[in-house]
């Protein structure tokens, strides 16, 4: 059997690290023996994050949706941490429940600008970096949504659709690169996810969970280290993960009378 991979030998650059899978594939890694750049929006958790973390973690307040913010901070990584191989593109957000003439505009531009363009020109930006240092490992986080249609998750579910697809593209992109592609999607996972997307609200934050046994994000950080850590020559492309206790439902049919 090949070996796997030493995450010792890993610089992993993470967006959406303050909180969720992000922050849980952050002491992951750490625990490894890899270096990590921590990125989100909320300076004061990037700094416990880093004080709980070490000196293998550099941290970056940073907003995926700030293009030129992001192209200088990748330009400006310090030595230690400049030469990035495997990218966790995890920043992303969903933003309200109601039906699509329902939702609210500004709501389905975050999430666009978040999850699709956000995570497009993370990868953009480090992609030739990676290709130019021998390979690496580039894992986009989808969902299920992406696959399943739900009441309310127009464009959710749809931002995530696209984000499968564009990492099934950089897999075709990519081929004698050396560089793999593999993209997560959970399902039920507790996390700030649901109080993001009800903004705030604990009760309604707190319902999809109720009576459940929902995973968590060290679930979701571990198999996105195992993916990682595989032979070199294995790639994981998609890998959908749910919560035993959640499967699929009948069809929805409407009925006149």
């Amino acid at each position: 059997m090949y070996p796997t991979l030493d995450p010792a030998g890993f610089t992993v650059f993470i967006t959406g690290a303050t909180s969720g899978f992000g922050a849980a594939a952050a002491r992951r890694y750490i625990a490894a023996g890899a270096r990590v750049i921590a990125s989100g929006r909320r300076g004061d958790r990037l700094a416990d994050l880093k004080a709980e973390l070490g000196e293998r973690c550099h941290t970056i307040e940073l907003d995926v949706r700030d293009r030129p913010a992001l192209e200088a901070a990748i330009a400006g990584l310090p030595a230690p941490f400049g030469a990035v191989n495997i990218v966790l593109a995890n920043a992303g957000l969903a933003l309200g429940l109601q039906p699509a003439a329902e939702a609210n505009l500004d709501d389905w531009e975050t999430m666009v600008d978040t999850n699709i363009r956000g995570l497009m020109v993370t990868i953009r930006a480090l992609l030739p970096g990676i290709i130019a240092r021998g390979g690496g490992h580039i894992v986009t986080l989808g969902s299920v949504a992406g696959e399943y249609a739900y009441p309310g998750g127009s464009v959710y579910g749809a931002t995530k659709a696209f984000v499968k697809q564009f990492a099934m593209n950089l897999r075709s992109d990519l081929q004698g690169k050396n560089v793999r592609v593999t993209n997560i999607e959970p399902g039920l996972t507790e996390t700030e996810f649901s109080l993001v997307r009800f903004k705030g609200d604990d009760t309604k934050a707190a319902a999809p969970y109720a009576g459940t046994m929902p995973m968590n994000g060290d679930d979701i950080a571990e198999t996105i280290f195992w993916a990682t850590t595989l032979p070199a020559h294995v790639n994981v492309n998609r890998i959908e993960l749910m919560a035993t206790t959640q499967a699929w439902g009948p069809f929805a049919i409407h009925r006149e009378g």
